[in-house]
């Protein structure tokens, strides 16, 4: 299982993240970012590309 961790005061909801998973990171009716914390470990690589995209470096993948 892998956690997913987004620094809330980083981040800024630019939402690169959400054309990399869309399926774990949205955006609200207001605009914030929500995410799922934690994914199957088969999304590994989406989940990295959603980390390495997000310009204020937000967000945080760990394995559980």
């Amino acid at each position: 299982m892998i956690r997913i961790d987004v620094d809330m005061d980083k981040c800024q909801s630019y939402a690169q993240c959400v054309l990399e998973a869309p399926d774990v990171f949205r955006l609200n009716d207001d605009e914030k970012l929500e995410y799922t914390g934690q994914a199957e470990d088969d999304r590994l690589a989406d989940l990295e590309a959603a980390a390495d995209v997000c310009p204020m470096q937000a967000i945080l993948i760990t394995r559980a």
